[in-house]
């Protein structure tokens, strides 16, 4: 059997293991450990967010972001509340009813704003937009950083809507699958992006920053983390083998490899941005600002730059592409899509 390895662009997930998720992978499996978590590579990898972010927070491990997203949006909310979040958010696109699966039945309240991001004057214009009992009570805010087409809240914007979310007795969740990208083109400290800005719980993905499988919840907040662990097992998260996801999150903490594989998959994104835009025909969508590149090309690129193998998402709408780097993308791999992507257009014929 044929297997396809060739670098592809739909994803960060298609990345395999970087070598240090793998180096400390190997280590824990040297021996036995204790289960659920009383091991000692969990105790350490939770001190290890605790000297990241700065702060003595709750930490909690979980398979994936799906589990982790919905379970804490569960933890913050009642049936009869609600989470306001972007439209276009992961908790209400592609998490297959999950957040309201979880809270039996809490409400995804959704709000627009410009390039994927929300303001304060739309979070707030659906707080005060009814306040009956017959309306689902907003009692939190999910935000993502970076956002799902790749633009990033700045600190003063994060300000802003902790501000209003605060005012109105709003928890904040951060839903952070790409948030290692947004620190390291911030050039800030995680604090900075979390805690410091009003969030009081964050969902850290480890998987599109290297690891095989593993998500961390940061509980700023410790008084929200009362019994998640036992939501956690409820909801069949909690790993017998801890140590399997805590290690690798070790690897990438100890040796500075989650803010390194981060930096690299911005800076491919960045070239790749660049060069495309040199490329008639290809149209920018949103600005390149962590790993995540958006492109308008014409419906027959797509087409055949598909029937040459190359797999991208399209969900953004007709003609839409969204290309994703990783840890592992090559400056050689880019210049190959960017190629192909080039005779495509040069391919197609243009309107007499």
């Amino acid at each position: 059997m044929t297997v396809n390895c060739a670098e592809q662009f739909a994803s960060d997930n298609y990345a395999g293991i970087c070598p240090e998720a793998l180096d400390y992978t190997l280590k824990a499996n040297h021996g036995s450990a204790p289960a659920y978590g009383n091991d000692d590579w969990t105790r350490r990898a939770a001190e290890g967010f605790r000297e990241l972010f700065e702060t003595d927070c709750e930490v909690f491990f979980a398979f994936n972001g799906t589990a982790a997203n919905s379970l804490v949006l569960a933890s913050l909310c009642q049936s009869y509340h609600s989470v306001i979040c972007h439209e276009l958010a992961h908790v209400e696109t592609d998490e297959c009813g999950a957040p309201e699966f979880f809270s039996n039945g809490s409400k995804l309240l959704l709000g627009k704003g410009e390039q994927g991001k929300l303001t304060p004057a739309a979070i707030d214009a659906i707080i005060t937009k009814r306040n009956d009992i017959h309306y689902p009570k907003p009692k939190a805010l999910s935000l993502t950083q970076a956002t799902e087409v790749g633009t990033l809240y700045s600190l003063a914007e994060l300000d802003a809507i902790g501000a209003i979310a605060h005012q109105h007795d709003l928890k904040v969740h951060l839903d952070g699958a790409r948030f290692a990208n947004a620190v390291a083109a911030l050039g800030v400290a995680p604090a900075d992006l979390t805690w410091r800005r009003g969030i009081d719980v964050l969902c850290f993905c480890g998987t599109k920053n290297g690891m095989a499988v593993g998500e961390a919840i940061l509980f700023f907040d410790k008084a929200l983390a009362e019994d998640f662990d036992y939501r956690c097992k409820q909801a069949g998260q909690l790993a017998s083998k801890m140590r399997f996801i805590a290690a690798p999150w070790l690897g990438l903490l100890e040796t500075g490899a989650w803010l390194k594989n981060a930096a690299h998959a911005n800076a491919c994104a960045a070239y790749l941005a660049a060069q495309l835009q040199q490329i008639p025909g290809v149209e920018l969508l949103f600005p390149c600002q962590a790993n995540g590149v958006f492109v308008q090309l014409p419906p027959a690129v797509g087409d055949r730059l598909r029937a040459q193998g190359w797999q991208f998402y399209t969900f953004i709408g007709v003609g839409g592409a969204r290309f994703l780097c990783s840890w592992s993308t090559t400056r050689a791999r880019i210049d190959e899509l960017v190629a192909d992507v080039r005779a495509a257009i040069a391919a197609v014929p243009r309107p007499a």
